[in-house]
């Protein structure tokens, strides 16, 4: 069996973070492991609070699994301040590694803060250069560029710029745009790839980044291609929102085992 780590905070809903990592990792037939860089006090409604891990306790969670287990993918998802970065940084660079997913989580649904100010540029200094895959949403573009981003070719030229910061791939996510289809940009240096899918109205979206950058992460663990990863993962996370979950009184999660259970 293939084996996939998420490196991430956890959300004590259950849609988001580790929690919705493990559920698509496990969705798609990968064995799931984690390293927790934060815990998080959430619900469907908002981020309350974030208590991060110690550093040297996120090295060593990852470190030790590293040492025992072949690990087939890395998906890193929140990791707030520098300290995190810097320890996650340094541990994974001493490891022969496997495709890397990385999802620059800047901002909840609720509009809380997960990445810290200053630490955006070690992120892009410290990580980006380990990440084979970026997918940043249209928002997290936009703050790398600092320049707003309405059009499918504004994202093409985002991914490029993205790109140049030192990381193999780029997928720059359209979900945010008005429009009635959903359209994602990939961009691998050489040659682009559209994807659109039909856009459902639904307020149940919570996690749904996680969630779709941890499905490329499970396909690539898989021994899929790049563009085969991300379009495999389009299609699972569209189903997801399709059949997505009316739990709570805010964002309800998508439904990671629609597949399984509509």
């Amino acid at each position: 069996m293939k084996v996939a780590l998420t490196i991430a905070g956890s959300d004590s809903s259950g849609g988001a973070g580790i929690q919705a990592d493990i559920k698509t990792f496990q969705a798609h037939g990968v064995y799931a492991m984690s390293a927790v860089t934060a815990v998080t006090v959430q619900n469907t409604r908002k981020v309350y609070d974030i208590a991060e891990m110690r550093p040297e306790i996120v090295s060593g969670q990852i470190q030790c699994l590293f040492d025992d287990i072949t690990i087939h993918a890395v998906k890193i998802g929140m990791v707030s301040g520098i300290e995190l970065i810097e320890a996650i940084a340094e541990t994974l660079s001493r490891q022969t590694l496997p495709p890397v997913v990385l999802d620059p989580v800047m901002i909840s649904k609720s509009g809380y803060a997960l990445l810290k100010k200053d630490a955006r540029n070690a992120l892009i200094k410290r990580l980006f250069p380990l990440a084979q895959v970026l997918t940043p949403n249209i928002h997290e573009a936009a703050a790398l560029i600092n320049r707003d981003i309405d059009t499918v070719e504004g994202m093409k030229t985002a991914a490029k710029e993205i790109l140049d910061m030192g990381v193999k791939n780029v997928v720059v996510k359209g979900g945010h745009m008005a429009g009635d289809l959903a359209v994602d940009i990939l961009y691998d240096g050489s040659s682009f790839e559209e994807l659109s899918a039909r856009r459902f109205e639904t307020k149940n979206t919570h996690g749904t980044g996680c969630t779709f950058s941890s499905a490329i992460a499970a396909n690539l663990a898989l021994g899929k291609s790049f563009f085969e990863s991300v379009a495999l993962a389009k299609t699972y996370i569209t189903g997801a929102i399709e059949h997505s979950l009316d739990i709570g009184k805010g964002h309800g999660p998508t439904n990671h085992f629609w597949m399984l259970i509509k």
